[in-house]
């Protein structure tokens, strides 16, 4: 049996992000690889993010981008470009490349019947924050009728004003609503490292207490996957991969070899 064979009937939250986003082939092999498990019978949710065509988009407006910890600071008025580039150049576009597979996908956003509802955590950032509630029946449902549903992390507060929420943050809030089975990070390296200059601490695997005592340490675009990972973890999610989503059908491969692409977070 394989990895894959052992995920069916069950939940499976993808996080999709990175510079492979930017790639035509590799959106292309991702949503075959979608298009595959849930061909087997694996209920999907992909959640993504779009830092390099937001950055592009408020360079257009002259907004320069900045980041603290790894995450964007966002004002009130960068929240409507950003929520548009998300939805017209990523999420419509994967849903409908999944979709020509032959499966049925759906691109929705936090705001979308109101799937998530967040608040703002990191005011020195601006309109950053967490999402603390999702509408987990809506996506049960969407699941149920094999729908793969495909995630911004826009979303509203509790007065309705847009949140920009870190995807890496909200695919762990999506993955711990739903009971999941796996939470995969697609990313731009062969997984963690604990010294990024040494290549040879790439760990295969790793325990939640381990990456907290790493956390402090580690680069700042880790930082959120890697917070994101200890979230779901603690939340009861079984197992959380961080893969390299640069690689031609990164899922197929890590179906080849479970144990040895990667990292994956163990309790």
């Amino acid at each position: 049996m394989t990895w894959l064979d052992g995920l069916v009937g069950k939940a499976v939250v993808v996080k999709f992000g990175g510079n492979a986003m930017l790639n035509s082939d590799l959106v292309a092999d991702f949503a075959e690889d979608i298009s595959i498990m849930r061909k087997l019978g694996i209920g999907v949710v992909v959640v993504h993010g779009g830092g390099p065509q937001i950055s592009a988009a408020l360079d257009a407006v002259g907004i320069e981008p900045e980041f603290v910890d790894g995450l964007r600071v966002t004002t009130q008025q960068a929240l409507p470009i950003i929520r548009e580039v998300l939805m017209e150049e990523i999420s419509k576009p994967l849903a409908a490349l999944i979709s020509e597979t032959g499966e049925n996908a759906i691109a929705l956003n936090g705001i979308t019947e109101d799937l998530f509802l967040a608040e703002v955590t990191r005011p020195d950032l601006g309109s950053v924050g967490e999402v603390f509630a999702v509408r987990d029946g809506f996506l049960r449902e969407l699941l149920a009728k094999g729908i793969v549903p495909v995630i911004s992390s826009i979303a509203p507060d509790e007065d309705g004003r847009l949140v920009n929420v870190n995807a890496d943050l909200a695919a762990a809030s999506v993955a711990a609503a739903l009971e999941a089975q796996e939470l995969i990070f697609l990313t731009d390296v062969d997984g963690l490292y604990e010294n990024y200059s040494d290549k040879s601490s790439l760990r295969s695997t790793i325990t939640v207490s381990e990456l907290e005592e790493l956390l402090p340490s580690l680069e700042k675009g880790m930082i959120p996957k890697v917070s994101a990972a200890i979230t779901a973890s603690f939340a009861g999610v079984r197992s959380v991969r961080i893969i390299n989503g640069s690689i031609s059908h990164s899922i197929q491969k890590l179906n080849e070899n479970p144990n040895g692409f990667g990292t994956k977070v163990e309790r």
